[in-house]
């Protein structure tokens, strides 16, 4: 195996957060992953920084941000992004291309050993006014040696976030690659693991209620240091002699719609021929699913905005009964 070294030389990039608490809702606000792997974006405009390069693989989609980037190639055809974090600075990726609904399925390593305090990081979001942003979030919540990790998700639509479900996994993700997916279409976005469905939210505007159907998103990936809450709300720090830390990314599949001459064009990717290729308008109409879905809410679930009551003593959001 050998590796590419791709760095940018960037300035160090921390957390922003203040006055953040361990509760979920705390984090929305001030959107830390977004500005510790953001805040470096304008340098990728000024400095003009190459891609990572390669054949027809995985990095023909990618690009570098920020950070020092490893290209790992397992001699086979097979490459690897291996995400670094150090005391000085994180490092991310985003894709080449914007999408206006998808499918996204990743092959992520995460951080081994004495993880707390850093956060891996992959989300879709769009680029244009923040204050009316669309945002899919996976955020994988590091933690001591031989804790579990969590899985934090959220989803924005045109500004209004703070719908965070977190999860336990069942398994260590960070003794082999597991496969973690979006699907986004007009009708509903699912987050699966492992093609488990995990989390559904479903489109109802109709009802009133936000949903990202109108935006392009695009692809990030991104590894940074949250010690300030990320780890039992910032009671554990990172252990900064365990640098660096490393995470890794590989098989990314991203079929989705693309901007055509005239329009978006739909169905027309690497998996439109697969059996992913339905994802434009696939629900869960497998009951095998249904019952997926219902055991990794019961089982693995451990925190769901719609029931605190103590955020919400008014009154859960619309969405929470029509889910």
């Amino acid at each position: 195996m050998y590796s590419q070294h791709l760095t940018m030389a960037a300035q160090s990039t921390h957390s922003l957060h203040s006055s953040v608490h361990h509760r979920p809702e705390a984090m929305a606000p001030a959107r830390a992953h977004l500005l510790a792997c953001l805040s470096a974006f304008a340098l990728l405009l000024a400095a003009a920084a190459s891609p990572v390069t390669g054949g027809p693989l995985m990095t023909d989609q990618l690009e570098v941000l920020f950070g020092q980037t490893q290209l790992l190639s397992d001699g086979h055809g097979g490459q690897t992004i291996a995400l670094t974090l150090d005391r000085e600075m994180g490092s991310a990726f985003r894709s080449k291309t914007s999408y206006l609904f998808a499918r996204i399925d990743m092959d992520i390593k995460l951080v081994a050993n004495d993880s707390a305090g850093t956060v891996t990081t992959i989300y879709l979001i769009s680029e244009k006014d923040w204050n009316t942003h669309d945002e899919i979030d996976l955020e994988f919540l590091g933690n001591v040696t031989g804790q579990p990790y969590t899985l934090h998700t959220n989803i924005f639509a045109n500004g209004e976030g703070g719908r965070e479900v977190q999860y336990r996994l069942w398994f260590d993700p960070t003794q082999d690659f597991h496969t973690y997916s979006v699907i986004w279409n007009p009708d509903e976005i699912l987050i699966l693991v492992d093609n488990m469905p995990i989390r559904q939210f479903k489109n109802h505007l109709d009802a009133g209620v936000p949903f990202p159907i109108y935006q392009p998103m695009r692809l990030f990936g991104c590894l940074w240091d949250a010690d300030d809450w990320a780890t039992e709300g910032g009671r554990v720090k990172t252990d900064w002699s365990q640098a660096p830390f490393v995470a890794y990314f590989r098989n990314l599949t991203a079929d989705g719609c693309v901007p055509g001459a005239y329009a978006w064009v739909c169905g027309q990717g690497p998996a439109a021929s697969s059996a992913a290729g339905d994802w434009f308008g696939r629900g869960l109409d497998d009951v095998r699913q249904q019952q997926q879905l219902r055991e990794a809410q019961d089982k693995y679930m451990i925190y769901d905005y719609c029931t605190d009551h103590k955020r919400f003593p008014d009154g859960f959001p619309k969405e929470c009964g029509l889910q």
